[in-house]
């Protein structure tokens, strides 16, 4: 490519970013929150996870009025604005307002943990003295504003690059937030699926913590990936997962949903009558089953079901199956593709399917 072919194509997508910075004040944000001008979507408040301590020494920043990064919004065709970054700063402020953003909140944020002016403890926002109170709500911050005209996707991957703040996320949380501005329909599918309860029933052996963070999500995008384009799997398996949600999102990809959604219920199904809460674990030495949930025997076990699934439910040979695969499992040879490389994904898929189709074609 030229110079000068580069330098177009780089205006080209200047050209498609509208922006536009406005100073405002937090009780400006504060309206607008309050009369539904500003959103913080359902996905972004679960995300909430600033403990009092950072929240209330966010406040005493301001009451210092000390420096605050920017936020950044996108406008939506209605003219409503949606935060997409400084989600911890906006909700610590509208939490000290009295506003709950989280499950575990009170009313009220009561600060704790400011070491500059250790004289604030202990005070809710209307204990300030009125000097304070005033100064708090007029403390300015920069809004970054993507405007509505802006190219959708061009949003996406500005998302993707903004993360100025806050605890570390999963990936999944991620996704479940920044996939939504190229299109709602992948992700909503995603999360409907995770919701099958034969599904539920067979990853039961995934600690609360892991499924707090959306990993049955996870996992679910991961077994249509998997199923569907293992051709572009890549390790590590994040970005994997990422840009196969972009594009059945896009439709870069085709995903006929309804057509996999029977194959995603009928194989959770199968699984879970005929193997049950075990399925996904492995044996201990003394051959004990494991409580713990192994992903490469999902991958193995899920995605070469849900491939042989109708050939399956026609078969007078499940039986055999099941016990094939039980023995399987165990072997020696799975485990030496047990990791999260390119072969090893493909290698282990390929002999769950190879000695599933045996079966199968058996007279």
């Amino acid at each position: 490519m030229s110079v000068e072919n580069l330098i177009q194509n780089v205006d080209s997508q200047i050209i498609n970013i509208r922006t536009k910075s406005l100073d405002i004040s937090f009780n400006e944000l504060y309206d607008m929150y309050k009369n539904n001008e500003l959103e913080i979507s359902p996905d972004y408040q679960r995300l909430f996870r600033w403990g009092e301590e950072k929240q209330s020494r966010f406040i005493e920043s301001l009451i210092l009025e000390m420096p605050v990064p920017p936020i950044f919004v996108i406008e939506t065709d209605d003219g409503i604005y949606e935060l997409i970054d400084g989600l911890q700063r906006i909700s610590s402020y509208l939490h000290f307002r009295g506003e709950r953003l989280g499950e575990t909140e009170d009313d009220f944020l009561v600060l704790n943990g400011c070491d500059i002016v250790n004289d604030l403890n202990g005070l809710i926002f209307d204990n300030l003295p009125k000097a304070l109170q005033i100064k708090i709500k007029r403390s300015f911050v920069r809004m970054e504003v993507i405007r509505k005209d802006s190219e959708p996707s061009l949003k996406y991957h500005m998302f993707k690059r903004l993360n100025t703040g806050g605890e570390l996320l999963s990936a999944q949380e991620i996704r479940n937030c920044t996939i939504r501005l190229l299109g709602p329909d992948g992700i909503n599918f995603i999360k409907s699926c995770s919701k099958n309860k034969d599904f539920i029933s067979v990853i039961n052996k995934i600690p609360e913590e892991k499924i707090k963070t959306k990993y049955d999500q996870e996992l679910v995008l991961r077994f249509f990936a998997v199923k569907n384009d293992i051709a572009s799997y890549k390790y590590p398996i994040t970005e994997y997962l990422t840009k196969y949600l972009e594009k059945i999102t896009t439709g870069e990809l085709p995903f006929d949903y309804e057509k996999e959604k029977d194959i995603f219920e009928k194989t959770f199904n199968f699984i879970n009558n005929n193997w049950g809460k075990d399925v996904f674990s492995i044996k201990n030495s003394n051959g004990t089953m494991q409580n713990k949930f192994v992903s490469y025997v999902f991958d193995g076990i899920s995605v070469s079901t849900a491939n042989l699934v109708y050939k399956i439910l026609e078969s007078s040979h499940q039986k055999k199956l099941i016990e094939e695969i039980n023995n399987f499992k165990e072997s020696e040879e799975l485990k030496s593709y047990k990791t999260g490389s390119i072969n090893g994904i493909k290698t282990r898929i390929k002999l769950f399917t190879e000695r599933m189709e045996k079966i199968l074609d058996s007279k």
